[in-house]
């Protein structure tokens, strides 16, 4: 059985944020899409929420608006929420144990930021053989500076999605996930 794994999809990310991302407004609304699917469904939905401890951290820090959930996908009842304070959605967390609990045995991954929780999680997935599909337009990232050049945040996105594509996850779009889905219950 598949599991949606929504990562850090939270207030700072989105504008107003301490941490505003390009296109979180776009990759939310393509996660409530499969979210709804799921749901209609009754299939595992897991939300992993950040909350940074780490000093001199300037976002999801605790007791604040910025580290919650966004309201528009809040979790229910019955919906799991693995409080992480690392990239990796499995570092020091009960997601493994929950995954194998509830006997789920590939995840359909969304979330935020690409190129850091996202990826790690990822890339991690494959680590306890659970096969990954990625939602493209369910993720969203940052620019990045190195080396002082300053690299969009869109050619970021781009290039990390390419990385994990083929050996660490399927990359589909929400489009594709629901349009495959939809296929296979003919």
């Amino acid at each position: 059985m598949q599991a949606l794994l929504i990562i850090d999809v939270q207030n700072d990310y989105f504008p107003g944020g301490r941490m505003e991302l390009t296109g979180a407004v776009e990759a939310l609304a393509a996660i409530r899409r499969v979210l709804t699917r799921f749901r209609e469904q009754g299939r595992p939905v897991i939300f992993v929420r950040h909350v940074n401890t780490r000093p001199g951290a300037a976002f999801f820090l605790p007791g604040t608006e910025g580290e919650h959930i966004r309201s528009e996908i809040a979790p229910r009842e019955g919906e799991s929420v693995v409080v992480k304070h690392a990239p990796d959605s499995f570092y020091r967390t009960n997601l493994a144990e929950l995954i194998h609990v509830r006997g789920i045995d590939s995840l359909l991954v969304c979330g935020m930021m690409t190129h850091m929780c996202v990826d790690t999680t990822v890339r991690a997935a494959m680590t306890y053989g659970l096969p990954v599909t990625l939602m493209s337009d369910g993720c969203a990232t940052r620019d990045l500076e190195y080396g002082g050049k300053l690299l969009p945040a869109m050619d970021i996105q781009e290039a990390f999605l390419a990385a994990m594509n083929g050996i660490f996850a399927t990359v589909l779009t929400s489009e594709q996930v629901l349009r495959d889905e939809k296929s296979s219950e003919l």
